[in-house]
């Protein structure tokens, strides 16, 4: 049984994941309109799978008979200077939700609540590469600068991703 306090917590963060949705997606919208589609292509995959995550604290829930609450999602930023500047976001968003992530499992850690840890596990260790993914494509971009040439192989590059 999650307990009213873990349920509040949980919904919080579900829309947190269906949030994070929002901002990749803003962020895809951006890089189409600067003609790096391989770069919108990997921000709307990163979409899917924020999706995927609020997907998986929902199914948790119902399945401990807890009550989903949907909350309206805050508008995403549609503004960026750069592709740079989009994946330095991107990797500052990640770091907030692993530190959302944390703040859920020791709550969970607090309340002994072992199932909801269980399944904060996964989403710890999904951080872990989520923050890596992140931090490589900015350190790459600070490589090759922000008007080289080397951003257009970058932007195939990502276009790859599955």
């Amino acid at each position: 049984m999650v307990s009213k306090a873990m349920q509040d917590a949980i919904n919080e963060q579900i829309n947190k994941e269906y949030h994070s949705a929002y901002i990749y997606l803003s962020m895809a919208a951006y890089c189409e309109s600067v003609n790096l589609p391989g770069s919108a292509h990997w921000m709307r995959v990163q979409a899917r799978e924020e999706t995927g995550h609020g997907d998986k604290f929902f199914g948790y829930m119902t399945d401990q008979g807890a009550r989903v609450l949907l909350k309206p999602i805050a508008q995403p930023p549609t503004e960026f200077k750069s592709l740079l500047d989009v994946f330095e976001k991107a990797l500052e968003h990640e770091r907030k939700m692993t530190g959302w992530l944390n703040q859920l499992c020791a709550q969970a850690i607090k309340e002994n609540d072992y199932a909801t840890q269980i399944l904060l596990q996964w989403y710890i260790t999904e951080q872990i590469e989520e923050e890596k993914n992140a931090g490589q494509i900015v350190e790459q971009l600070k490589m090759v600068g922000e008007h080289s040439s080397a951003i257009f192989m970058l932007d195939h590059h990502l276009a790859s991703r599955k």
